[in-house]
């Protein structure tokens, strides 16, 4: 005998749907993924449907869930559509393309909120130097700063992932350039993803519900040092430099954390940590991730020529041999004793 928990409505109106669900049962069909706005899911068979609410068969109890508090539904396995604005978020934070992923998440210990999402925090490296990036969809899609890879073509980036022994380190090469805006120092690259490689992904927040004071937590590779956490709060939302708006932060952020992700403390993306002060402490800044989506909604306008000449370095390739094959054998000893001996020969003259 299940029981049926009521979150809401009247008397008359759970009756009515016990007196619906004995046909309903006799049409019993595959189990639904109910997503809710406030980051939850709930998994099971919807029993019935009413103009306002949902009733879900949890196999132990039967659910009736109201349909404004529902964001998403699909059935096990499949990708869910573009997460709707949750009642933190507005309009403006949700992609109608489902290019990034918003959607409300819980407060959570910091270590398990590394857990979560370090795996999509990755290590840049360009011949110049390294940086910091995330992954911001299941394509292979990550964000980084521009002066991570100006004038680079060849970049390469390392996964870590979780694994029972530890983490282990993934490199990838052939890292497209997808955009760049050199303006707010954010660029876009996307992985050659191969088709065995899992990634996580990170959600984007929003400002709406930061507040200076608030915990944030930073992830990143600073001089080199791979998967480095730093701790803070959030010291400012609104310090100028230059006509753009970033975020002040007491969380350490050092050369090599350039393009990583400053997380809440409920593990959304709140910023791109870009800059901090050499010879001071807990100064630290990031950019607002409303500059981030507007760049990823936008990103077509900041596309990048990988064909014109002025993007990049040119890399030269080495001179090919005249000759193919080996070279000839005892050819170079030779020389090099006649070299050797050349110099024997005048000083012996000179005796």
């Amino acid at each position: 005998m299940r029981r049926l928990i009521r979150t809401a409505g009247s008397p008359a109106i759970i009756a009515a749907v016990l007196t619906g669900m004995a046909s309903s049962a006799a049409r019993a069909g595959d189990p639904e993924v109910i997503a809710l706005k406030d980051g939850h899911q709930v998994t099971g068979e919807v029993v019935s449907e009413k103009a306002n609410a949902l009733f879900v068969d949890l196999g132990f109890d039967v659910v009736r869930i109201p349909k404004d508090l529902v964001a998403d539904r699909h059935k096990p396995g499949e990708k869910p559509a573009a997460t709707a604005p949750g009642p933190d978020r507005t309009d403006a934070d949700a992609d109608p393309k489902g290019f990034y992923h918003v959607a409300p998440l819980k407060p959570k210990p910091v270590k398990e909120l590394v857990h979560d999402f370090g795996e999509a925090v990755v290590l840049v490296e360009t011949p110049s130097g390294l940086g910091s990036g995330f992954i911001v969809n299941d394509d292979g899609y990550l964000v980084t700063n521009n002066h991570v890879i100006e004038g680079e073509t060849r970049i390469a980036v390392v996964l870590f992932q979780n694994s029972d022994g530890g983490l282990v380190r993934k490199r990838i090469e052939d890292v497209e350039i997808v955009a760049l805006n050199p303006f707010v120092d954010l660029a876009l690259l996307k992985l050659p993803k191969p088709k065995d490689l899992k990634l996580t992904v990170t959600t984007l927040g929003s400002l709406e519900d930061l507040n200076a004071g608030d915990t944030v937590f930073a992830i990143g590779s600073p001089l080199g040092l791979e998967r480095s956490v730093s701790q803070g709060i959030i010291s400012t939302l609104n310090r100028n430099f230059e006509g753009l708006i970033y975020l002040q932060t007491d969380a350490a952020i050092n050369p090599g954390n350039s393009g990583g992700p400053l997380f809440n403390g409920k593990g959304e993306v709140v910023g791109v940590t870009n800059m901090g002060f050499r010879g001071t402490d807990n100064l630290g800044f990031a950019i607002p991730i409303t500059y981030v989506k507007d760049f990823l909604r936008n990103r077509e306008a900041f596309a990048f020529d990988k064909d014109n000449p002025n993007t990049g370095f040119r890399y030269l390739d080495p001179p090919r041999r005249l000759r193919s094959g080996a070279p000839a054998p005892g050819k170079s000893a030779a020389k090099s004793a006649a070299t050797t001996a050349a110099p024997k020969d005048k000083a012996d003259a000179a005796k």
